[in-house]
């Protein structure tokens, strides 16, 4: 499998052997096309099941990448993907760090999860990361409370490669049926807004140019 920055890419996520789930996860699949927003069925290792056309827009102008693409394993894209703050707007306060907290509590539940831990290991073999998981996360939790590392309905920042909506807002709507619970598996979709009034020049500038995680400072040369 291929490895980047240290970290290996998530071995492939079993198929349900039983024919009724595969037959369900098709019809599923079904349905979540006739959605208009991006929709997308995760596994607690945030492996994409099922993702449908408005999500693969929502990243069509992503590069390659050979272990964090949007389509393959969505937390590895949030955390290590270079484009990714390309598409999701505020990425560090608004993407990167509620998903870290969402992965701390995934990894107290399935600690011995190999794919879990191989993430693990990336994050630690990034130093930006790895101070912003040790220290950063706990403290940006206690500024903001516990409530703001939940996905449902929290407002994120979005920019889309449509230029009718560009930068904008989604909401994020979990919206997971007991039969895809029983599977360990989660739906989440973004209801996309309309756009806001523009950003004030300067601010857009400001947030183009960051590169690394501000909750801790960078490293010294």
């Amino acid at each position: 499998m291929a490895y980047q920055a240290g970290g290996q890419r998530s071995a492939p996520r079993p198929v349900p052997e039983s024919p009724e789930a595969q037959a369900y996860l098709l019809d599923y699949a079904a349905y979540l096309e006739a959605v208009p927003f991006p929709s997308v069925v995760l596994d607690h290792r945030w492996d994409v099941v099922l993702a449908n056309t408005a999500f693969r827009s929502l990243f069509r102008e992503v590069g390659p990448h050979p272990t964090a693409l949007p389509g393959d394993n969505f937390l590895r894209f949030v955390l290590f993907h270079p484009d990714a703050s390309s598409v999701l707007g505020d990425h560090e306060s608004s993407w990167c760090l509620p998903m870290l907290a969402r992965f701390a509590a995934a990894l107290e539940r399935h600690g011995h999860d190999p794919g879990l831990q191989a993430i693990r290991r990336e994050i630690a073999q990034d130093p930006i990361m790895e101070a912003a998981y040790r220290q950063g996360l706990p403290h940006w939790i206690r500024a903001v409370g516990e409530e703001a590392v939940e996905h449902d309905g929290a407002v994120r920042p979005l920019r889309h490669p449509d230029p009718r909506r560009g930068a904008t807002e989604c909401r994020i709507v979990g919206e997971t049926p007991r039969t895809l619970q029983d599977m360990g598996y989660t739906r989440l979709t973004m209801v996309l807004r309309e756009a806001p009034a523009p950003a004030p020049r300067r601010a857009r500038r400001a947030r183009r140019t960051a590169g690394h995680l501000r909750v801790v400072p960078a490293p010294e040369a």
